[in-house]
């Protein structure tokens, strides 16, 4: 399992950075290899705190995607539609708190979070589902399970802008590994801001933007019967970052 040093940074507590929630926000996503994000981390140790739980800084993960019997969410996304939505059950294991949680993107690429505190996060037939589902997107749609997601993740909150940075590692779809070579690095911010710590600091490594779904490439990657024309560009890219030294 890939573990980077975090001990350069200061902590903040979950209470604390919930205060930087950014529900409806900016996301701009990196794909790099891990070889090169421990000088990425270096550059910007200053400028950010981590979450810290109890004394863990590296969080797991567990998500489970759903759609509907032809897939509608992940073809929007494939078909380059604007607005365009995802639902998901996450569970963080170190807080042992899970969530339903419907995210959707609109027209202007500013991405909307919503989402409710569940019991159980793995029952899409249970009413408070599929009542969830119907007053987010306002009809009722019957959904199943397609995709099971787990990762680890830390989390850096920035000392003086309104931000967080979240960055994904050890990334599995239906329990197959993506790469240990693999992060992907997601910057959540208000609006855009280029001159962001963090944004710079990769600009200064080479790394930019590059939009990238866990949901859409993990299930692509399991289902070879699927459209994904589109997405091969983003295989390539993986398969070259995995191959990096």
């Amino acid at each position: 399992m890939y573990a980077p040093n975090l001990d350069i940074f200061g902590s903040i507590s979950l209470d604390d950075m919930n205060q930087v929630a950014l529900m409806k926000r900016t996301d701009t996503k990196f794909l790099i290899n891990t070889a090169r994000l421990s000088a990425i981390l270096n550059e910007v140790k200053s400028d950010y705190q981590i979450l810290q739980i109890g004394q863990d800084r590296l969080m797991s993960y567990e998500s489970l995607y759903f759609d509907t019997d032809k897939l509608k969410f992940y073809h929007m996304h494939h078909n380059g539609v604007a607005k365009r939505v995802k639902v998901r059950t996450r569970k963080y294991m170190e807080s042992d708190l899970s969530f339903l949680e419907i995210k959707q993107k609109d027209s202007y690429g500013d991405t909307v979070k919503k989402r409710i505190k569940i019991d159980e996060y793995s029952k899409p037939d249970h009413q408070q589902f599929s009542r969830f589902v119907e007053q987010v997107l306002g009809r009722p749609l019957p959904l199943h399970k397609t995709l099971k997601n787990s990762f680890n993740r830390f989390t850096l909150v920035n000392t003086s802008l309104n931000e967080r940075v979240t960055v994904d590692v050890n990334v599995q779809f239906d329990e197959e590994p993506l790469s240990q070579k693999i992060a992907i690095i997601e910057l959540k911010q208000e609006r855009l801001n280029r001159h962001s710590p963090i944004f710079q600091a990769l600009k200064k490594y080479g790394v930019h933007p590059y939009g990238f779904s866990k949901y859409c490439i993990g299930l692509a990657s399991r289902r070879s019967d699927l459209k994904q024309n589109l997405f091969k560009a983003k295989f390539l890219k993986i398969n070259r970052l995995t191959t990096t030294k």
